[in-house]
């Protein structure tokens, strides 16, 4: 029994390495926490002067500013046209990272590509590898100031400043592009709305003179009952424009679309009440109802008018204009390699990997009095060799 117990007892606990222990073998392998990181550090100094320098050229633009047409003509009529207008961009994203998704598109990035040829300096085979490419190079951000950054990097510093100017010109194409489809589609619209006004302004004009003109009957048709019911229908038409063009980009499901119907809901709404009022107001005598139809369409095609002529007037325009704050001109100076980072960084890194190295060579050294470690590592030693 005491025979079997005699090797336990013999075996040493594990010794645990102490602070004390870890000054001592920082002290005597100080040299080595010197030398070793400033070989490192000197190693990557040097390699980075066998990598290509990169320069950064850099443009910045504001957002461009262009005011809606039926904004710019409800905003002015006042009421609840005024109150629609503020409706019309309620809800959209911030105009910043539209712009900003617009600049990193793919119809940008392919005219670029196409441009400067840079598939073949980039040794891509396919588009998708280009664009990659030219992503990875390009950095395009909007600040907390709202002006957007683009940023360029390439090995030639003048072809940095060209893609980085090119990216302008290619936004104000697509801008432009964009704007005539948008004032296309409301002009057409507008078009259409005031054939329909011109008819039935027509129509009740007739309607009218063939009553006859009573002068104390026309007093008691209210002018500003009318302009009201004018403006308001205005209002019915700028959302129904506003709908169909949100229609043509978003699902029906989308809040900007389900917004709009509301606010097409409640504008019909107040047209029938206005309408009632109005009705009740002039008495159902036939011709004080033609006199308010002639009065109502009369408005209603004059303000039908100033859209259609707003809306040709922003086609003709060409849409928003990219307001350039820096056009971007070739960098003097390198970008990357930064030399005293990347020395530093590895200076650093080598001092870590050299104290990680001696806490486990002290820890080792600590239990190698312990029987069963000994063992591991004779078997360690062993494997290695192998």
């Amino acid at each position: 029994m005491n025979t079997h117990l005699q090797p336990m007892a013999a075996a040493k606990p594990a010794r645990e390495v102490t602070f004390l222990d870890m000054i001592h073998t920082i002290l005597v392998h100080w040299k080595m926490l010197i030398l070793v990181p400033l070989a490192a550090g000197s190693l990557a100094l040097g390699g980075t002067y066998l990598v290509t320098p990169r320069f950064t050229a850099s443009a910045q633009i504001t957002t461009p500013q262009n005011q809606n047409l039926a904004s710019a003509l409800l905003g002015n009529l006042g009421g609840a046209a005024g109150a629609l207008a503020g409706g019309l961009t309620a809800g959209l994203k911030n105009p910043a990272d539209q712009w900003i998704g617009l600049l990193k598109s793919r119809a940008i990035a392919d005219a670029l590509i196409e441009r400067f040829d840079l598939k073949q300096r980039y040794g891509a085979q396919f588009m998708f590898e280009a664009r990659e490419s030219l992503a990875g190079a390009s950095r395009i951000s909007v600040g907390k100031d709202g002006l957007i950054d683009i940023e360029v990097e390439d090995t030639d510093p003048k072809l940095a400043a060209d893609l980085a100017n090119a990216y302008l010109e290619e936004l104000q194409k697509l801008a432009r592009q964009m704007a005539l489809s948008d004032a296309a589609q409301r002009r057409s619209i507008f078009e259409g709305l005031l054939r329909k006004a011109k008819d039935d302004f027509t129509r009740a004009e007739q309607a009218l003179r063939a009553t006859g003109v009573n002068e104390s009957l026309m007093k008691i048709s209210p002018t500003a009952a009318m302009q009201g019911l004018a403006a308001l229908k205005q209002s019915e038409i700028a959302a129904e424009v506003k709908l169909s063009v949100l229609r043509s980009a978003l699902a029906d499901s989308s809040p900007e679309v389900l917004q709009t119907k509301r606010e097409l809901s409640g504008i019909r709404a107040q047209l029938a009440k206005l309408d009632q009022t109005s009705a009740a107001a002039a008495g159902d005598s036939d011709y004080s109802a033609k006199f308010r139809d002639f009065q109502y369409h009369s408005m209603l095609f004059e303000l039908t008018a100033k859209q259609f002529e707003l809306a040709r007037i922003d086609e003709a325009s060409g849409g928003a204009v990219v307001q350039v704050i820096d056009r971007a001109s070739v960098p003097e100076w390198k970008s990357s390699p930064k030399r005293g980072v990347i020395a530093l960084v590895t200076a650093v890194l080598s001092l870590f990997v050299c104290l990680t190295w001696l806490v486990f060579k002290a820890q080792l050294a600590a239990t190698a009095d312990d029987a069963a470690t000994a063992e591991k590592l004779e078997r360690i030693k062993a494997l290695w060799r192998r």
